[in-house]
C-alpha cells in the first residue's frame, strides 16, 4: 500500500473537534455534571436526526439547555467544544418528542453532513454512533445479562459479571479503481434503482490487512486483479459503525466478472462520459457526504452537478 502526498483531507465527517474528555470520564461522571450546568449545550437526536437553522447562510445545530425529563432518555456525554461548553445529546425514538413547529428543521446526517461546520460534523457524527451501538448492545455479549451506561454512554456495564464493553468500529474498505486509460469502474448494487452507482467497497476481514481487503473485495465483486492500491482517506460512517477506509487502484485488466449477488452492473467511464450521463440523470453519484462521491470527484477533477442530491442509505454496509 502506498500514501500519496494530498490526501482526502476535506472529507465531511472527518472534521470533528470534539475534545470527547476521555480522562476526565473514567474518574467521575461528566454526564450528570454537565446536566447540571446551565451553559452546556444539549442537542436532541430523535430517529436519527437532529435540528438545524441556518445562521449566515451557515448550516448549523440548534442546542439547548438541559431538562429534568433529559434523565428519563438515553443522555450520552460528547465531551467539550470549541468554547470548552459541555456537549450532550439526548436520544429519543418517538415523533412526539420533536416539536412540530421545528419539524422541517430536523436533518439526518446524510442530509446535513456535508453542509454542518467542523465541530456540528464531529457532534451528529458522534451522536448518531453512539447512539446507534446503545441500541444494539443492551446485553452483554458473554452472559446475556443486561447492561448499563457507565462514563457519561461511552462503556456499557453488565449487571451480572460486571464486564465493561465499549462501542465497536467496523472497518470497511472502498475503492476507486481505475484502467490504464483512466477510465473509473462504477458498479450498482442488486436492490438498488437503475442508475444508482457507485465505487466498489467491503468490509474488513478478521484478520485482513487493509490492503488486502481492497484487492479481495475487487476480485470478488468484479473479477479484476488491482496494483498500486493508494491510500486516500478516511471518515467516521454511523450506519451503523462504520470507519469508511478509502483507496485508489488500478486493474491490471478490464474485463468484469460480476458476482450477481453483490453486484447488478459495472460500467467503465471516461471523465466526460460520466458528466454527460449524470447531467443526463441516467447515472445518479452517492451524496457529498460520503467518501465514494470525493473519490470520484477527486479522478473527475471537480465537483460534478447532478439534477438531484441523494441522501438516503446507498450501500447495503451504509444502511442503518
Amino acid at each position: 500500500m502506498s500514501v500519496v502526498d494530498e490526501t482526502l483531507l476535506d472529507l465531511a465527517l472527518a472534521r470533528g473537534t470534539l475534545d470527547r474528555d476521555g480522562l476526565d470520564r473514567r474518574h467521575h461522571d461528566p454526564l450528570r455534571y454537565a446536566l447540571a450546568q446551565s451553559s452546556t449545550r444539549v442537542y436532541d437526536l430523535v430517529d436519527g436526526k437532529m435540528r438545524t437553522c441556518r445562521v449566515d447562510g451557515q448550516m448549523r445545530l440548534v442546542p439547548r439547555s438541559s431538562d429534568v425529563a433529559d434523565t428519563g432518555r438515553l443522555a450520552l456525554y460528547l465531551g467539550r467544544d470549541g468554547e470548552r461548553e459541555h456537549v450532550a445529546v439526548v436520544r429519543s425514538s418517538s415523533e412526539a418528542d420533536r416539536p412540530e413547529s421545528a419539524a422541517k428543521g430536523w436533518r439526518t446526517l446524510r442530509e446535513a453532513g456535508a453542509q454542518l461546520g467542523d465541530t456540528d460534523a464531529g457532534v451528529l457524527t458522534t451522536a448518531l454512533a453512539l447512539a446507534n451501538w446503545h441500541e444494539r448492545h443492551p446485553n452483554c455479549p458473554r452472559c446475556g445479562s443486561p447492561t448499563s451506561c457507565a462514563q457519561g454512554g461511552w462503556v456499557r456495564v453488565c449487571a451480572q459479571d460486571g464486564s465493561e464493553h465499549h462501542p465497536r468500529t467496523d472497518m470497511a474498505i472502498i475503492v476507486a479503481v481505475t484502467d490504464d486509460e483512466e477510465r473509473l469502474l462504477l458498479a450498482r448494487g442488486p436492490h438498488w434503482p437503475q442508475g444508482r452507482l457507485s465505487v466498489l467497497a467491503g468490509f474488513v476481514e478478521a484478520g485482513e490487512s487493509l490492503e488486502s481487503a481492497v484487492s479481495r473485495e475487487v476480485a470478488e465483486e468484479v473479477g479484476v486483479p488491482v496494483r498500486n492500491v493508494t491510500y486516500r482517506g478516511n471518515q467516521p460512517w454511523p450506519f451503523p459503525a462504520s470507519l469508511m477506509i478509502g483507496f485508489t487502484a488500478t486493474a491490471f485488466q478490464t474485463d468484469l466478472t460480476l458476482d450477481p449477488q453483490e453486484i447488478a452492473e459495472a460500467h467503465w467511464f471516461a471523465r466526460g462520459e460520466l458528466a454527460y450521463a449524470v447531467r443526463c440523470g441516467v447515472v445518479a453519484l452517492p451524496p457529498r457526504v460520503s467518501i465514494a462521491r470525493r473519490l470520484i470527484e477527486s479522478w473527475y477533477g471537480r465537483e460534478i452537478e447532478q439534477p438531484e442530491e441523494l441522501s438516503g442509505a446507498f450501500r447495503g454496509y451504509e444502511s442503518s
